[in-house]
């Protein structure tokens, strides 16, 4: 009487990113580069942040999270996709799939509403200097950071709720070489018109929503900036400038991904390879080329390293 929202698969199969054997050992090498630079590049920003006493602005608190999300991020989906460049047979369980769902969303939630957060504390630092002691401190800090925390976890729940509601009991071939709400959705047995829209509504409605906010604010600061003649506009700019970057970075494949409707398009997966592989390690090589102060800290952290 309730088989029909009983989940009969067990396991789906990935496709991968691509059929051809040499684009997947070109895209492996690739990959594995990418990964290796990933993970120290971001421990590295992490590291500098934490022993160096010169970067103590609420800045760089701020920038050594996002390292730490970005550290995170690259563990869901580049092993795995490494390991199934090997394997024939590219299966992932049930489980296994919702759980790399729940993750993706997860960090990817955080990471988005950090970058919120930090576009609030340059709006604050900028535009109204004289509060920005009172507005933004520790406490405050600490708490907006739990704020992002629980928002990216409330967000990912809503996607896995609305997946595990849906029963899967045919097909279980998934087009992409992860588990995403897009392409699972499309397995289900059942109608799933009302759990697309839902799904568009929580994810696509919301990044944009963020990303439009997001430009919105630092197009205020920066004709704020532009306008005045203190001795920090170079500076400001620049990291206005990298921050947007970066929102272009993250919120682009996500709003091209989410804010339409579920169909396949040949870009999903150059796209999603982007963001999920891709993207991770542009935010240390972005900061890292354009904050001379955490650069200068990172040759001081590397020679004192090299020296011992």
């Amino acid at each position: 009487m309730e088989a029909e929202n009983s989940t009969v698969v067990k396991e789906f199969i990935l496709l991968g990113l691509t059929q051809s054997r040499n684009i997947q050992l070109l895209v492996f090498v690739l990959v594995l580069i990418f990964y290796f630079i990933i993970l120290p590049g971001n421990f590295l920003i992490i590291l500098t942040i934490r022993t160096d006493p010169g970067l103590t602005a609420l800045l760089y608190f701020f920038l050594g999270n996002l390292a730490f999300l970005d550290a995170s991020y690259s563990f869901i989906v580049a092993p795995r996709m490494l390991v199934d460049f090997l394997s024939e047979k590219k299966v992932i369980s049930y489980r296994g799939c919702i759980t790399q769902l729940f993750f993706l969303h997860f960090l990817g939630g955080g990471e988005g509403l950090l970058l919120v957060v930090m576009a609030f504390d340059r709006y604050i630092a900028i535009c109204r200097p004289l509060h920005y002691s009172t507005v933004m401190n520790p406490r405050a800090c600490y708490a907006l950071l739990l704020a992002l925390w629980l928002g990216g976890f409330v967000h990912s729940i809503i996607q896995v709720a609305l997946i595990l509601r849906l029963p899967f009991c045919g097909p279980n071939r998934l087009d992409n070489f992860f588990c995403d709400v897009p392409q699972v959705i499309k397995l289900a047995c059942t109608d799933t018109f009302v759990v697309e829209l839902l799904m568009v509504f929580s994810s696509g409605l919301l990044t944009l929503l963020c990303f439009l906010g997001l430009l919105s604010s630092y197009a205020v600061i920066l004709c704020r900036v532009h306008g005045s003649a203190c001795e920090g506009k170079s500076k400001a700019l620049s990291t206005c400038t990298t921050h947007v970057m970066i929102i272009l970075l993250m919120f682009g494949p996500a709003i091209f991904i989410y804010t339409r409707p579920f169909r396949a398009l040949p870009a999903d997966k150059v796209v999603s390879f982007f963001h999920t592989v891709i993207f991770p390690l542009l935010n240390p090589v972005i900061y890292t080329l354009r904050n001379q102060e955490v650069k200068t800290s990172m040759r001081r952290l590397l020679s004192r390293h090299v020296v011992c």
